[in-house]
């Protein structure tokens, strides 16, 4: 791989996770973690969070999301 391509590679990553982090500070994905699906236990002594919901919605973004990236690459 092209140093080039590499080089536009990271730079896409830098921006996309700008923009994540940029929605995830102006509270945008606040609902995020808190999906039908997942798993919230309470007691007086524990707290148990179990995300499933939420892991497989960031699964299938990353397959999608990699997907695109490995057919232009």
């Amino acid at each position: 791989m092209p140093h080039q391509r590499i080089g536009l590679l990271i730079m896409g990553l830098a921006i996309v996770l700008a923009i994540v982090g940029l929605l995830v500070w102006s509270g945008a994905l606040s609902w995020f973690g808190r999906l039908p699906g997942d798993i919230r236990i309470r007691n007086e002594h524990t707290r148990v969070f179990i995300p499933i919901t939420s892991m497989l919605l960031i699964s299938v973004v990353l397959s999608i999301i990699l997907a695109v990236v490995r057919r232009f690459l």
